[in-house]
Order: structure tokens, then sequence, then C-alpha cells
């Protein structure tokens, strides 16, 4: 578990400790490179996407997240790194079909644990 744990599945980026980026109301960004981040920063927080800290995110990280309640959004390269692992670890994912996501105009699966209260 604790290699798992280890691998890294993209970036987040926060403003503040309590003001982390989202997408879908509450669901934590994630992205697959900086560089996404950086773009997509650009598109929702103009004004301040320069004042944003980006940092790497790991399936641990992620997953502690997820069993606490936590959602996340991710785009096409960060979800085709978590999932797998998150199949491995016993999460019920399901694949992210990112094509018909386009089609309605999104670009982010979003992933929440049901079972966690």
């Amino acid at each position: 578990m604790m290699a798992r744990d280890a691998k890294v599945i993209g970036y987040f980026a926060y403003m503040s400790a309590a003001e982390v980026i989202c997408t879908d109301v509450d669901a934590c960004l994630i992205s697959g490179s900086s560089e996404a981040m950086e773009r997509y920063l650009q598109e929702f927080h103009p004004e301040r996407a320069s004042k944003a800290t980006v940092k790497k995110t790991r399936f641990g990280e992620i997953r502690h997240g997820m069993e606490m309640g936590a959602a996340y959004a991710f785009d096409q390269a960060s979800y085709g790194r978590f999932y797998p692992l998150a199949r491995e670890a016993g999460f019920p994912v399901e694949w992210g079909d990112f094509e018909e996501a386009k089609k309605r105009n999104d670009r982010f699966f979003t992933v929440r644990l049901s079972w966690v209260q």
C-alpha cells in the first residue's frame, strides 16, 4: 500500500489553507500537469491566478481526503493515473468516459465515495 500511496496523480492548487481550487461546487480540482493547472487557474480565477500555490498530490493524499468525505474533479490525464490505483485499492470507481463528457462540454470527472458518511 505504501508504494501505491506515494504515486503522484497530478496537481492541486490553493489560495490559502482554507481555499482550495474547486469545481462542481466542492470538488478539489486535480490536473495532470502543473501547466494544465496554471491554465485552469487563468480560466477560473484570472484575477488571482498568480497568487495560487500549485503542488503535487499523491494517491495516498487523495485516498485520505476521499475517506474523509472530500470529492475530487480530475482532468483526463490525472484520472488516467488515479483510476487503476483506486481500483487496486478497492474503491468502487467507474472508468471516466472523457469523450462522452466532452460532448456535454465537461472536462472533469468527479469522484466522491458515496459510502463515506
